[in-house]
């Protein structure tokens, strides 16, 4: 089926275990600018391509006001092998915790979550993980899914019986730009 090609890239899955050592040796910082780190740890600006100016005293897009209404955040609540997990909130009033996928086109959710939601199985699909197992997933639907305020609605999602957290995949955060700091997740919508 056609409308379910994002699912094949639901690889993200070994993505939370092949990305385990990857926590220890980055640290993200933001100096509120565009800017681009070299190998030798030095920093390029870029304000010239992210529509600022080229001085370090340029605006940074993000925080003028007309563009902080389109910004939404997550608390990272903990962190599975260095990847961020929060709260996500499905149709309206269940909050479930949920990693933040980058590598995972499509969003998976649980057995449990989908009994709980009451996501009824409507179709099957067989996804490619990233170590080239193919996977078998039934999907369903869910009314909406959530962050602070940013909201999909009807939304197709695979449901796992073989895992016990749920992945929020590109298919929600895939008309944002992801900021992921220490302590929070943003969602700056494009």
């Amino acid at each position: 089926m056609k409308g379910w090609r994002w699912l094949t890239a639901i690889a993200g899955i070994t993505v939370v275990t092949t990305t385990m050592g990857w926590s220890q040796l980055t640290i993200a910082q933001d100096n509120n600018g565009c800017y681009m780190v070299m190998p030798s740890g030095s920093t390029v600006n870029l304000d010239r391509l992210c529509g600022g100016s080229a001085s370090p005293s340029g605006t940074n897009r993000a925080s003028s006001p007309a563009v902080a209404k389109d910004i939404y955040t997550a608390r990272i609540k903990y962190r599975l092998s260095g990847t961020p997990v929060i709260d996500v909130t499905f149709n309206g009033s269940r909050t479930f915790e949920m990693i933040v996928d980058t590598g995972a086109s499509g969003t998976l959710i649980t057995r449990s979550m989908a009994t709980a939601l009451n996501v009824t199985p409507f179709n099957k699909s067989i996804a490619t993980m990233a170590d080239g197992r193919m996977v078998a997933f039934d999907i369903g639907r869910v009314n909406s899914i959530a962050i602070d305020g940013a909201e999909m609605r009807n939304v197709p999602v695979a449901i796992a019986d073989r895992t016990n957290i749920g992945l929020l995949g590109h298919d929600f955060f895939g008309n944002y730009d992801v900021k992921i700091k220490q302590d929070v997740v943003e969602f700056y919508r494009r």
